[in-house]
């Protein structure tokens, strides 16, 4: 899609050179969704590709990813052997249901800061308790979870002008074993639920999306039993948090959430 609109790019090499935020602007990374429809009221474009970030870097406790990291590099990256829960990487991208060439440019932070209930960097995220660092004008900057960082289809805490600057994975987390259950209406179609789960030191933990509006995180000391997970997922998740769209409807997304979160009971079980 051209974008037509467009006057100006800005290609910044340091963080002093990121132009002040105004109407019509908006930053690009992987522009995998910005070019994919029409985009009449932007004006300028801010490339973040230019500022050079490293892609992956692993500390002796966490992993930190730059938002400008491209799927592709998230699932190909070689990491510690006893981060074991990086394996939940490669099936969430492959949840995208996209292309090699999508995965080859699309971004790890575009797919948060777009807050799409199916966003499985979003999935993968929550399930491994990820934080993300998030730069503002003036020098300021924030980190906050990336649980609370999407708060409804299409929406999230990003202030104007405001960008993700890194994701920041627990070493606790990814030490952690993890698994991952899918479901749509066809085989490769969007998710119409998508559901993580992790088992480690701090206990069970279940990531809900796709089939709701924002991600929900249900947490238990240790593997529930059948009864309590299906407790905890009426109780924590209203009905309203459930959608109806082309890829699903209320019904039978809670139906098949429960279903999946059974799967991913037994299996960590």
């Amino acid at each position: 899609m051209d974008l037509s609109f467009v006057t100006d790019i800005a290609t910044p090499r340091t963080r002093a050179e990121l132009p002040v935020p105004e109407p019509g602007s908006a930053y690009l990374a992987g522009g995998t969704w910005l070019y994919s429809e029409p985009q009449p009221g932007l004006t300028h474009l801010v490339d973040l590709t230019t500022l050079g970030w490293q892609a992956v870097t692993v500390h002796p406790d966490e992993l930190e990813v730059a938002s400008t990291c491209t799927i592709e590099t998230l699932c190909h990256t070689t990491y510690p052997d006893q981060w074991i829960g990086t394996s939940l990487f490669r099936p969430c991208a492959e949840a995208l249901v996209a292309s090699w060439k999508i995965w080859h440019t699309a971004t790890v932070g575009g797919n948060l800061a777009l807050g799409l209930p199916a966003g499985a960097m979003i999935t993968a995220c929550c399930a491994l308790d990820a934080e993300v660092l998030l730069w503002a004008s003036e020098g300021r900057e924030r980190r906050i979870p990336v649980l609370e960082l999407v708060t409804g289809a299409g929406c999230t805490l990003l202030n104007p002008g405001e960008l993700i600057r890194s994701i920041h994975f627990p070493g606790s987390a990814l030490r952690s074993r993890t698994t991952l259950r899918k479901i749509a209406y066809s085989p490769l179609g969007r998710s119409g639920a998508l559901l993580a789960g992790r088992l480690g030191p701090d206990g069970f933990t279940l990531v809900v999306t796709a089939s709701t509006l924002r991600p929900f995180v249900l947490r238990f000391p240790d593997v529930p039993d059948p009864h309590a997970l299906d407790t905890a997922l009426t109780e924590h998740i209203p009905l309203e948090a459930y959608f109806t769209d082309a890829h699903g409807v209320v019904d039978w997304r809670r139906h098949v959430t429960a279903v999946l979160a059974e799967e991913i009971r037994e299996e960590l079980a």
